[in-house]
């Protein structure tokens, strides 16, 4: 886990963008002062109508706004001074801007003129967060190597709920130290996560679920965070805490999660260097959900069931080559060689690269998990461990499986 020690004595450029989130913005710099950088702000005009100049200048940073004015070139001396940038809040119509090389602004014009890091933390509507536009300019953005920290899952101004709201001011600089460490062994990649189960809703009280409990998945992102990865969790509702550095996006149907992954990883699959589907899908889901809830009656019920889809099938069908790398689970009743015979027949019915198999009692609401990993080379089983050990396990097979050369998919 990065910790704050290595901002110390390091220049950062810190942007403060026009969005309500700016509030948070003062307890950013606070943080990275505190931990010894020497930040400088910029703001934009907008972000004055939100925070003062003198709330930033009071925290003992020095704040600049204006592009004109000065003596020389104000934005070529601060791109030259800063190690890093970071845009806490950023707007959409900035990520627009950066994506365009516009530079009609001391902020737009400092960051066209670096060569330094510039990790944004977005802050705006889930709608617009959500608009093909936006998702452009981030796509565009990340392969140049800007790096995005958030934004999560949660309440915005306007009181609606979504994919939108800014990373904890905690994360985001714990995601900026986590630049000064050096790369590690997931740096750069995108791994994309299932956990949790589903639930299928027969009426607005009832529903078909199952008792995954989601800590397998979640100590994976939590790792794979550490590790350096840029981490998309598609959760199921569960009761835990997302974990730090990761971005969550919550669905509860099975239908649900296959377009949360559609829209995470693209039409060619693009989206991610790993996916792990730890999540525990339900396979079925009633044929017609009632509007109304289902009264008793001493005839009983019986209830129509339609197939979910298999999502893990679905992507392995969908892979030209070998990215993302594909890890799948198989939770079974089975135990021995007829675990193994199953995860062997999933690894190559489904196209994945690894799955993960294990026995119900052996995971199913416990902090500790037995499993085997299964890959077309070998089956390597582990002992019981906890679950973040477990991860640990997972990844490290993840990360020398990227480490090789990646071929084209032959079969």
């Amino acid at each position: 886990m990065p910790t704050l020690h290595s901002l110390q004595g390091r220049r950062i450029l810190l942007g403060i963008t026009g969005s309500i989130a700016a509030y948070k913005s003062p307890q950013i710099l606070r943080l990275l002062i505190k931990a010894g950088a020497h930040v400088e702000v910029v703001m934009t005009e907008s972000a004055e109508r939100f925070v003062g100049v003198e709330t930033f200048r009071g925290l003992g940073a020095n704040v600049h706004k204006e592009l004109w004015g000065h003596t020389g070139e104000l934005h070529i001396e601060i791109a030259r001074r800063m190690e890093a940038a970071l845009i806490a809040p950023a707007t959409a119509n900035t990520i627009a801007k950066i994506t365009e090389g516009r530079s009609d602004d001391l902020l737009s014009a400092t960051l066209l003129s670096s060569q330094a890091p510039v990790l944004l933390a977005p802050a705006m509507h889930p709608a617009m967060f959500a608009a093909p536009a936006t998702q452009a300019n981030l796509a565009t953005l990340r392969k140049r190597g800007v790096r995005l920290i958030g934004p999560v899952e949660g309440e915005v101004a306007s009181g609606d709920i979504g994919l939108g709201r800014m990373e904890e001011p905690e994360n985001i600089a714990l995601a900026l130290a986590a630049e000064f460490e050096g790369p590690r062994r997931l740096s750069g990649r995108r791994v994309v996560i299932t956990a949790g189960p589903t639930i299928e809703p027969i009426d607005p009280v009832r529903s078909l679920t199952n008792t995954s409990s989601g800590k397998m998945g979640y100590a994976l992102a939590e790792e794979a965070a550490n590790l350096g990865a840029d981490v998309i969790l598609i959760s199921g509702p569960v009761a835990l805490p997302t974990p730090p550095l990761v971005r969550r996006i919550d669905v509860k149907t099975a239908l649900e999660m296959k377009a949360a992954l559609h829209e995470t990883l693209g039409d060619d699959l693009s989206g991610a260097d790993v996916l792990i589907m730890a999540a525990a899908v339900s396979d079925y889901r009633p044929e017609r959900a009632s509007p109304d809830k289902l009264k008793r009656t001493d005839n009983g019920l019986t209830l129509r069931l339609a197939p979910n889809p298999d999502l893990l099938r679905e992507v392995g069908a969908r892979r030209r080559t070998l990215r993302p790398v594909l890890v799948g689970f198989a939770l079974e009743t089975e135990t021995g060689d007829a675990l193994i015979h199953h995860a062997r027949r999933k690894l190559i019915e489904k196209r994945v690269d690894l799955v993960v198999a294990n026995h119900a009692t052996d995971s199913l609401g416990l902090d500790t998990n037995q499993v085997l990993l299964v890959s077309a080379q070998d089956c390597r089983p582990l002992g019981v461990r906890t679950k973040p050990a477990v991860a640990t396990a997972i990844l490290d097979w993840v990360a020398r499986r990227l480490e090789t050369e990646i071929k084209e998919w032959t079969a």
